[in-house]
C-alpha cells in the first residue's frame, strides 16, 4: 500500500472551468490620426508679405524711372531768333487739340505769354492786343495768348473780357519752356513774333503789359 502511494504520479492541479471558459479579450490597437499639415508660422507669413511689398516698390521705382526718362526725352531746347516754332500738341480754351507747329503755316503769328489769366497785369496785356487785334489781322498776323492756366479758366477769362483770339493752355509749360519764358513754376511775361512758315523774328522778354501789344505791332509794321 505504501509503495503504490509512493509510485503514483501526483495529479496536476485542476484549472477552474469558470476561468477556462472565458474568452480572451483582445485590446484593440490604437490608430494614430494623420497629422494635419502645419500652417506657416506668423514669422514666415510676415516675411512673405515683406517680400511682396519690396517687389512692388521695386516695380514702382522702375516705372517711375521710365516715366522720368520719357519726360526728359520730351523736353525741347529753347529756340532763338531764326529758329522754327516746334510742333507741340496742347489744348485751346475750348479743350480742343492745337498743334503749335501748324499755327504759322498760313499766316504770321504773335504769341503773347502771361503769368496767370484774369489777373490785373495779364488782363491789361490781353485787352491791349484785343483793342488793336484788327490791325494785326490786316497785316496777315494771328494772335494767340499763352498761359499755364487750364482751358476752363482761359475760356472764362476769354468770355469775361471778350478776347477775339484763341488762348493756348500749357499747364506743363512745354511751349513756354521752348520759348525760354519758363521760370520754375512761373511764366515770364513776354511776346514772340513768328513770320509765315514759323520762323521766329522777334521776342520781348520781359515786357510791360501796357507796352507789349504796341511793340509787337510796331515791329511787324517795320517789316514792310
Amino acid at each position: 500500500m505504501a509503495s503504490d502511494e509512493l509510485g503514483a504520479d501526483p495529479q496536476a492541479p485542476r484549472r477552474s472551468s469558470r476561468i477556462s471558459g472565458q474568452s480572451k479579450v483582445e485590446t484593440p490597437a490604437l490608430t494614430k490620426k494623420p497629422k494635419k499639415p502645419s500652417k506657416p508660422g506668423k514669422k514666415r507669413a510676415a516675411e512673405e508679405v515683406d517680400k511682396d511689398e519690396k517687389n512692388k516698390k521695386a516695380k514702382a521705382n522702375e516705372d517711375e524711372a521710365v516715366k522720368e526718362d520719357d519726360d526728359v526725352a520730351d523736353v525741347l531746347a529753347p529756340i532763338d531768333i531764326g529758329d522754327i516754332l516746334p510742333s507741340i500738341t496742347l489744348k485751346n480754351e475750348k479743350g480742343e487739340d492745337i498743334d503749335t507747329g501748324s499755327i504759322a503755316a498760313e499766316k504770321g503769328v504773335v504769341l503773347f505769354l502771361v503769368p496767370k489769366a484774369d489777373t490785373p497785369g495779364c488782363t491789361t496785356q490781353a485787352c491791349g492786343f484785343r483793342d488793336i487785334w484788327q490791325e494785326f489781322a490786316s497785316l496777315d498776323y494771328d494772335i494767340y495768348g499763352v498761359s499755364a492756366d487750364s482751358s476752363a479758366a482761359q475760356s472764362k477769362w476769354q468770355t469775361k473780357k471778350q478776347l477775339p483770339f484763341p488762348l493756348i493752355s500749357d499747364p506743363k509749360r512745354s511751349l513756354i519752356g521752348v520759348l525760354g519764358a519758363g521760370d520754375g513754376n512761373k511764366t515770364k511775361r513776354s511776346h514772340f513774333v513768328f513770320e509765315k512758315g514759323g520762323k521766329l523774328l522777334d521776342k520781348r522778354m520781359p515786357v510791360k503789359p501796357v507796352d507789349s501789344p504796341r511793340l509787337a505791332l510796331e515791329f511787324i509794321k517795320g517789316l514792310s
